[in-house]
């Protein structure tokens, strides 16, 4: 009962703290989905960290139970499972069909065969202190791999030079989450809380050192802004300056490309520069077709 014991009240500080940090990280998706429900659609979100942080909280609750006495480790695991839970069904209600069929095929694949599995082999194949040691590595093993999972996000954020998906005080949080959790793994002298928070605290750091490395740095332009700037870049091509008083090589190849609906009366355009035989005429052709670099980003 050492982590809501008063004979440990910084074990019990800790973990309490924990909880809280925990909380609002827990909420930290809010706007994600309330975006999600004003635009009846899940814009490209993908279901997988949601589903992934479930099974955590699942193997967390099943630690907590098997180990005994751990009512703050259930405490903050029961909020997750109950939000995590809210989110995936948000996000099965708006997304596209295949979305769904793929969210519904981890969620039992690994949510309910997984989990399922690992409850039998445990309950099973072990007793005693050896369940809960085998338990507590099966949770160390999995919580390390949630803690690398930031690596693409990490590796988007050196790629673009832009820290946009990466806010610091997610970041922050986060850190001082794992710091907290740390110290309470400590205190109880439970390594299986202890040693996946080194690893959560270390990437915190990274993050939180690149943000503020690429926080005033320009970013990268994105394919999609390529794209747009392809297009443009086309349109200013189609630029024809049509000199009057002659008729150069350059004039005599654009006219080759130059669309119907574009032809000016040869009559007309003399008529409106007979007094400036000299002058120009500037004229912006539509493209025949799209750039195609910006009709791949478009698509």
């Amino acid at each position: 009962m050492a982590g809501l014991s008063l004979e440990h009240p910084w074990a019990f500080a800790f973990g309490l703290l924990g909880n809280i940090i925990s909380f609002t990280s827990l909420l930290a998706p809010i706007p994600t989905f309330y975006r999600i429900f004003k635009s009846k659609s899940t814009e490209g979100f993908q279901s997988v960290p949601y589903v992934v942080a479930l099974f955590s909280a699942m193997l967390w609750i099943f630690y907590a139970l098997v180990k005994t006495g751990e009512g703050l480790l259930i405490s903050i695991n029961a909020a997750g499972c109950v939000i995590e839970t809210v989110y995936i069904v948000m996000y099965l209600v708006y997304a596209p069909r295949k979305a769904k069929i793929f969210t519904a095929k981890i969620v039992v694949l690994l949510n309910v065969a997984g989990f399922g599995l690992i409850l039998l082999l445990t309950l099973f194949a072990f007793h005693g202190e050896t369940r809960v040691i085998s338990l507590g590595w099966i949770c160390v093993g999995f919580s390390v791999c949630v803690f690398v999972a930031p690596l693409s996000i990490i590796g988007r954020v050196i790629k673009t030079k832009s820290v946009e998906y990466m806010p610091f005080s997610l970041s922050l949080t986060l850190t001082l989450s794992a710091v907290v959790w740390f110290l309470y793994g400590l205190l109880i002298k439970d390594k299986y809380v202890a040693l996946p928070n080194i690893l959560g605290f270390t990437f915190g750091m990274i993050q939180m050192v690149l943000y503020m490395f690429y926080m005033n740095a320009t970013p990268v332009v994105s394919d999609l802004k390529e794209g747009k700037e392809g297009l443009k870049m086309s349109a200013e091509e189609h630029v024809v300056v049509i000199n009057v008083g002659k008729t150069t090589s350059v004039e005599r190849t654009q006219k080759l490309h130059m669309p119907m609906s574009s032809v000016i009366s040869r009559g007309a355009r003399h008529t409106a520069h007979a007094a400036h035989p000299r002058a120009l005429l500037v004229t912006v052709l539509p493209s025949l077709r799209p750039d195609p670099l910006f009709a791949a980003a478009s698509a």
